[in-house]
């Protein structure tokens, strides 16, 4: 059993595209009116997000189906400034408030119990993020690893918008931009 959990665990970690799974409400996630309250919160948050992110987008040059891979590049790094310019205040807990971060942290906690638990944190711990700035409106490096959200917890964290992703960092949880790799937020201390 330990075995197949291990497989199963470091699969989740191995394979980059279990981060696009589809978030679904699950059925087994029951909430009182005050997470439903920190779960709109945080989603309006994000979806605030999402509007200026796309608004400062619309205004950059479109790139053309035979755009090169420099052009590409710059780009990035053009929607990158941009974005980091729309935000330029931004600070810790614009979006995970203390009350989203307490409310992920309870469910990483419910989550994983015991063997599994141990298990899910040293595959997360084993991933190449040393270096990795837990700092708001910074890129996440291109040269590290992603440690993306076992797929029984990402169904049960808030629904994020398709621009947005979850990621660890050692213990800690970002918010990252999945087009122009900006962190927009993190909670420290995610992973009991």
């Amino acid at each position: 059993m330990c075995a197949v959990l291990a497989l199963a665990t470091m699969g989740w970690l191995l394979a980059p595209a279990v981060h696009t799974i589809a978030q679904t409400p699950s059925a087994t996630v029951k909430t009182t009116g005050n997470e439903k309250s920190i779960i709109s919160t945080f989603t309006g948050r994000a979806e605030a997000f999402v509007k200026l992110r796309n608004r400062v987008r619309d205004r950059l040059p479109k790139l053309s189906k035979d755009s090169t891979a420099e052009q590409v590049a710059a780009h990035k790094n053009a929607f990158e400034a941009a974005v980091r310019s729309a935000r330029v205040g931004a600070k810790p807990g614009d979006i995970f408030t203390s009350a989203t971060a307490d409310y992920v942290r309870r469910l990483i906690r419910t989550e994983f119990k015991g063997t599994e638990r141990t298990e899910v944190k040293k595959a997360i711990l084993e991933a190449e993020t040393a270096g990795v700035p837990l700092r708001v409106n910074y890129p996440y490096p291109e040269t590290k690893e992603f440690s993306a959200i076992p797929p029984t917890l990402l169904l049960k964290l808030p629904l994020l918008p398709k621009e947005l992703n979850y990621r660890f960092v050692g213990r800690h949880m970002l918010l990252i931009d999945k087009e122009n790799g900006l962190i927009l937020d993190y909670m420290v201390n995610a992973l009991p």
